[in-house]
């Protein structure tokens, strides 16, 4: 990768967490309804990077709805858990540290096997899961906060279906170059 693409990407992902909170804010409560919830992966750059990026990931293996899917079924068991009161250890670590890892798989282009994708994209989720359900622990805060991961996962997929392998391996570099920003936060 050029030295000028690198710098402009390293621009994008700057941009991207000044545009946004550093990440997913707490303190909705439990009167947090449909709105609240669809809105929360989408003003958290953490959950929205994430969630985009498997997306793209999943747009680049030949089973690409396989991780999108498993990453929406281990939101929610993460959710659940969360909403039961469980936490997850260094859980905004973890959750920075994935957006890293999936920039990093996207970078790189990396096909592994398909069980072993959804599996580290169901950890991913377990944790991204399990913020949601602590921070907004109502059940129509969670039917709105699953739809817009939803979304969020279909457009990454369609991105990476449509964006030539250079500019995919370029946001690649963005999202685990905002990662390691996210890690510093946490």
């Amino acid at each position: 990768m050029s030295a000028r693409l690198m710098k402009k990407t390293a621009a994008v992902a700057a941009l991207c967490l000044l545009a946004l909170p550093a990440m997913a804010h707490p303190g909705h409560g439990e009167s947090a309804g449909f709105l609240a919830g669809f809105a929360h992966p989408l003003s958290g750059v953490d959950h929205l990077l994430a969630m985009l990026g498997v997306g793209i990931w999943g747009g680049q293996q030949r089973g690409g709805w396989a991780q999108p899917a498993t990453f929406l079924g281990m939101m929610l068991l993460g959710a659940l858990a969360g909403m039961a009161g469980l936490t997850v250890p260094g859980l905004e670590t973890g959750i920075a540290a994935t957006v890293a890892l999936v920039g990093l798989a996207i970078a790189l282009a990396l096909a592994l096997p398909s069980w072993l994708g959804m599996g580290l994209v169901g950890l991913f989720a377990l944790a991204h899961g399990n913020a949601h359900g602590q921070e907004l622990p109502a059940t129509a805060a969670a039917c709105g906060f699953m739809l817009a991961s939803a979304v969020l996962l279909c457009a990454g997929r369609f991105i990476g279906q449509v964006l030539a392998e250079r500019m995919l391996r370029g946001a690649g570099v963005a999202l685990t170059a905002a990662g390691v920003v996210l890690l510093g936060l946490a």
